[in-house]
Formats: C-alpha cells, structure tokens, sequence
C-alpha cells in the first residue's frame, strides 16, 4: 500500500494522513478519538526511548482526527472555513478510594465540569491549523485540597503542511495529568500529578512503495504537588521510521529512537535512552488489522542522583496490536507486550501488560463499551541501592453505557474497578468508581 503524490489532489482523499492510521493498527476512523485520548495518556510518563515513538503515534493519529474533522465531525459555529465544535459536559463521580490505600480509603464525591474545543482552519488548500483543547474543572466535594484544574488527553495546537510528496506537522500538546489510580506503579497517594508539555516537528516521505519518517519533541513535565517534584524534567525525544511496501496490505519497516532526559532535582538519574527495532502492519481488508513490533533498548544513566545507584539495562520491548470491526455496529482492539519505562519512585520499570477492549453500538442511540487492562511490573530494575524494589499486578476494568435521554443531550453512566496486587503488603487497594455523565451537543 503506497502513498499517492498530494499537490493536485483534495485533502480530503490524500494517503499521507490515512498512513497514521496503519501505523496505529489500522484503527477504524471513528475509532481514533479514544484511542488518541489512550496513546496521549501513555505518552505522558516520563520519557524512555520508547516514548519518542509513542509521542510520534499519537501525532500521527492526531492528524487522522483531523482530517476526519474536516470530512464529517459536526460544529457549532462556522466562519468561512473557520470551524468550531464546542462539546460542554458535566460529570459525577463516586470513588470510593481517592488516596488509592489499602487501609485508610478516603471516598469523595466529584463534580467535573467541562468543555471540549475542535477548531480547524485552512490556511491555503493544503495546510491546515487545528486546535483541540478539553479543558475542566474537578472539585472534591468532601477533600477540597484535591479541587484542581485540568487539561484532557489529546490538548493540542497542530499546523500540517504538504508539499508534494512530504507532510510536515508543526504541534504543541499540554495535559495535566490527575488520576493516581490509572499510574500502575503507584499506591496510597491522591497527590501525584503532573503538566505534561511536549512541542515538536514531524516529517514523512512518500517514496511510492515506502515511507521515511523522522521527527524530535522536546517535552517539559512539572509536577503539582512538592512530594512528586521528583519528576520535574526536560527530555528531548527523536525518532525514525522506514516502512516497505512488499505486498498489497503488507508493510515491514525498522524503527529507532532516543530520548535524553535531565531531572531538576538529584532524586532520579538523568539517562540517554536507545531503542531499535521492527515492525509490521498487515492490513486484511478494511476491518481486520495486525501490528507486531519489537526490539531492543539500552538506558544509560548519569549517576545524577544523590540517593539512588542504577545500572546501565539492557533490555527488549515487544508489542501486538489488533483491531477488528466484526460489524458496522460491533468492534474490538487488543493490545499486549512488554515495555521499559522509566519510574516515579524508581529510575526504571518493566512490566507486561495486556489491554483488550470492546465497543457495540447496539442500536441508533444505545452504545456500550468494556475494556480490560492488566500490567504486571517490577519497579527499580537495574538498582545497586536506593530505588524503590517492587513487584506488583494491575488490574483495571471499566463498562459503559450512553444513551440520549433529550434531543441534544445524552447520559452516560460508567464504572470502573481497580486492583493492585504488591510483595509489599502496605502497597495494595481496591478503587470502586461510579461516573454519571451529562453531554450536550448542538447538533
């Protein structure tokens, strides 16, 4: 499958774009907006050299939601070619552990106001400037010293440019990270939190029967709360692709990156992460998708700190990725493998996950969705002395459903369960959470 050359055709028919959704398995477009919410929140751990190549795809199926923008999204205002999609929503939520504890559970009540902005407009007939911002505001209303303001997954300002057979992609994403129960090597704590800002370019190339692509972030993290400010750091991030088209359906290619990370503080290793590796897509039609991936990583670490000693790791990253549209109204991805990512309370971690998920729009206005998510991981691989040592297991589950219960407004109703499993003892909880959800939309 090869990319056709883009300055005498429409943008709305030109490959480049549609070539993110191969190289996230071959997602079906309305299917990117939650997966690109999922990669962004997965991009905004601390930076491994796997990472770059997380931030790279979830760029590229940014670019994907846009397009798919300007086919068929609907908007709220519209100037010329100026478009606006103002989405309000208002949440409830019951958690019944905010401080993730396994002994002293501390349940709240939330209210979670907010709002999602999709803006778009064409510059000239090829390059486009976007802005997508979800913006909210989360007061507790029994520990109001956790009300804070937040930004959601995918909060980006992104320029695409293409020039014949070349896309460019100029991008600024933010998000404001403050869910403890989904950060998998944490326990007892409702204070972790983090901005995320990650600014950089992109660029593919279109060679017919392949693609090369290359790109560098530089990404800032700064933490909210004094405990964590471990974590306050500037990495830069680089990347490279090259993918063959040696059958219809069928790309091979071969990846690298590396990421080069400098803490604030002398509590965690600066370190200069590697990676190279494989990778596939073997698309069969337009419903079935695999992706394998996999190679090898080295960290090498500065000795930085002035209480923990880690040694240089070595180690190997795999993934598999599927996604099956089995009807029009019933679909379901899969991902599982193994990573290196660095730590919070620990320089590296290693972990296999496993994340399957499930969507059935059961009629018109009925929609359901499950997902499963497990991790099993060792914190403080590689230490000589100071790290945080742990093994644990993660288990996440989550089932909705949303229905219109008024022409423009509909109700969702979710729950999700969390459990974690440690050797050590004091490390371990359960978190029960019940969301009702209130959506508007103009159209």
């Amino acid at each position: 499958m090869s990319f056709s050359t883009l300055s005498n055709q429409p943008r709305t028919n030109r490959r480049l774009p549609a070539f993110s959704a191969r190289c996230l398995g071959g997602l079906p477009r309305y299917a990117l907006t939650p997966w690109l919410a999922a990669l962004m929140l997965l991009a905004a751990r601390l930076a491994t050299a796997q990472e770059a190549l997380r931030t790279a795809l979830a760029g590229e199926a940014a670019a994907e939601a846009r397009q798919l923008q300007l086919q068929s999204l609907p908007y709220t205002v519209k100037l010329g070619d100026f478009k606006l999609l103002v989405v309000p929503s208002l949440d409830l939520d019951w958690n019944d552990n905010i401080n993730i504890s396994k002994t002293n559970a501390q349940p709240d009540f939330i209210l979670r106001p907010q709002v999602q902005l999709d803006a778009s407009y064409p510059i000239t007939r090829n390059n486009m400037l976007s802005l997508n911002v979800g913006a909210g505001y989360e007061q507790y209303l029994e520990h109001d010293q956790y009300s804070t303001w937040f930004l959601q997954s995918g909060t980006e300002l992104s320029f695409d440019i293409y020039v014949k057979d070349f896309w460019f992609n100029l991008h600024d994403r933010a998000q404001y990270v403050q869910d403890t129960s989904q950060q998998p090597a944490l326990s007892g704590t409702a204070n972790y939190a983090t901005i995320n800002n990650t600014a950089g370019l992109s660029a593919t190339w279109d060679l017919n029967q392949g693609t090369l692509s290359a790109g560098y972030d530089h990404k800032n993290v700064i933490s909210t709360s004094e405990q964590y400010n471990s974590q306050d750091s500037v990495a830069e991030m680089i990347f490279a692709r090259a993918g063959l088209d040696v059958y219809s359906g069928v790309t091979i290619g071969i990846e690298g990156t590396g990421a080069y990370t400098t803490y604030a503080q002398t509590v965690l290793n600066n370190n200069n992460a590697y990676s190279a590796g494989l990778y596939a897509d073997w698309e069969l039609g337009k419903y079935f998708h695999i992706q394998p991936r996999g190679g090898y990583t080295i960290i090498q670490f500065q000795h930085t700190s002035q209480s923990i000693q880690t040694s240089d790791l070595n180690s190997w990253y795999a993934d598999l990725n599927l996604t099956h549209k089995v009807t029009d109204a019933i679909d379901y991805a899969f991902d599982a493998g193994r990573e290196v990512q660095a730590g919070i309370q620990s320089d590296v971690i290693e972990d296999w996950y496993v994340r399957p998920s499930l969507r059935w729009n059961v009629n018109q206005n009925l929609n359901l969705h499950a997902s499963f998510s497990y991790e099993h991981g060792q914190q403080g691989m590689g230490n000589v002395t100071g790290n945080l040592t742990e093994t644990y297991d993660w288990y996440g589950t989550e089932v909705g459903a949303s229905y219109p219960i008024l022409k423009k407004v509909s109700l969702g109703l979710n729950y999700r369960l969390t459990l974690r499993s440690s050797n050590i003892a004091t490390a371990e909880y359960t978190q029960n959470l019940v969301s009702l959800t209130l959506t508007y939309k103009s159209q």
